[in-house]
């Protein structure tokens, strides 16, 4: 069956996905913290808004969905967010999701902790990514991803600052995952039952984090170096590592991991360039608000200028409108790229943004309008709040 029969959206992608992966990466990729209600809440909250349809209204051929985000253009209004170890769902699953949105034009966002590092993305698509960037307690490995970033041409990092705390994700808690340092016969017996999976990544020796590679501290093979990399993450940030960032840093930068109006303002009088509002995907604090409710609010106190990207909870080009209409200027997406690149490589990375894009046109056109920026002038007015 070819990719276009079998996956007609997001929830398509992420059962494949789970048939294929070993049920440690599948329940990281899907797990949420604690009673995972951030996670349901970051879903159920789209549903606060309908959509205005309008017709008889003139419209060209294609809708225009370019965006311009701190001064760059997108020829779309999304883009694979950071997800780390993508290179264990898919062998060089990094360099397949890099590869797709090179060629559809938009921004990828490489995780710290990518299988397939800075260096080896570059040489694969010719393309710099953006980078999420997680601050280490040691200052010199922090110095170390900077210095790489700046070697490798990358314009914008993402200071992640939502992680400090780690959360629990009982998923996670139950198969071991960043507890695990070593094969254990239970991870065998899973890795057995995923012949597929198992074939295709193993086949090169297990992978490491490509980013950490010949720094023992943070041990051999990725799953002993993820353990390291979240005990390890700097648990004292502050404005003044802010401030010290954006001291060393030449290039964009952008908070990620802010989900408070009063923290949106502070961080643009800090300089940076703009923020992610997010709420990790719903893996950090339990039971707190959904991403989509919190744009108008993190929009006003963060003013007009200053960049607003958004993510966690998003599954359809309704869902990208949505965020649009209500003030976001771009929207990340883990998840749905995490799921596509296991289920498919990078010819499913392209169908899930080819699918996307259709909804996004479709959607827009059945709403009269004919480009993003007229979504945006015409702002919640296109919306309807709905009781639930």
């Amino acid at each position: 069956m070819t990719l276009e029969r079998r996956f007609q959206n997001v929830d398509d992608f992420a059962r494949a996905a789970r048939r294929y992966l070993p049920r440690i990466f599948a329940d990281y990729i899907d797990g949420g913290a604690f009673s995972e209600r951030t996670l349901r809440r970051n879903r159920d909250d789209f549903d606060a808004y309908a959509l205005r349809q309008q017709v008889l209204t003139p419209l060209p051929d294609h809708a225009d969905l370019s965006v311009t985000v701190a001064g760059r253009r997108s020829r779309l209004p999304f883009g694979p967010g950071p997800v780390g170890f993508q290179g264990l769902y898919r062998r060089n699953g990094d360099i397949a999701i890099a590869q797709a949105a090179a060629d559809a034009q938009i921004p990828f966002v490489l995780s710290t902790f990518s299988i397939n590092g800075l260096g080896t993305i570059k040489q694969a698509t010719g393309t710099a990514p953006d980078f999420q960037l997680y601050l280490d307690q040691d200052p010199e490995v922090n110095a170390a991803y900077l210095a790489s970033c700046k070697a490798h041409g990358v314009e914008r990092i993402f200071l992640t600052v939502d992680t400090a705390i780690t959360s629990v994700r009982e998923r996670d808690v139950r198969n071991g995952f960043r507890s695990i340092d070593r094969m254990t016969p239970g991870l065998m017996w899973q890795f057995a039952q995923r012949p597929a999976w198992s074939l295709d990544l193993l086949r090169g020796g297990f992978p490491q984090v490509e980013l950490v590679r010949g720094r023992p501290e943070f041990g051999r093979g990725a799953m002993a170096q993820a353990g390291n990399l979240s005990r390890r993450l700097d648990k004292f940030l502050t404005w003044d590592t802010v401030a010290q960032l954006r001291q060393d840093w030449p290039g964009q930068l952008f908070i990620k991991g802010i989900a408070d109006p009063d923290t949106a303002a502070r961080a643009a009088d800090a300089g940076a360039d703009g923020i992610v509002l997010s709420n990790h995907g719903g893996r950090q604090l339990d039971h707190g608000q959904s991403t989509v409710a919190l744009i108008p609010e993190i929009r006003q106190a963060l003013g007009p200028s200053a960049a607003l990207c958004v993510d966690s909870g998003f599954r359809r080009g309704s869902d990208i409108i949505k965020a649009l209409a209500l003030g976001a200027d771009f929207v990340l997406m883990g998840r749905p790229f995490a799921w596509a690149v296991a289920a498919g490589g990078q010819a499913a990375v392209a169908h899930l943004i080819a699918l996307l894009e259709t909804e996004l046109r479709i959607t827009l056109n059945l709403m009269g309008l004919s480009s993003v920026d007229d979504l945006r002038r015409a702002g919640t007015d296109v919306l309807r709040p709905q009781s639930r």
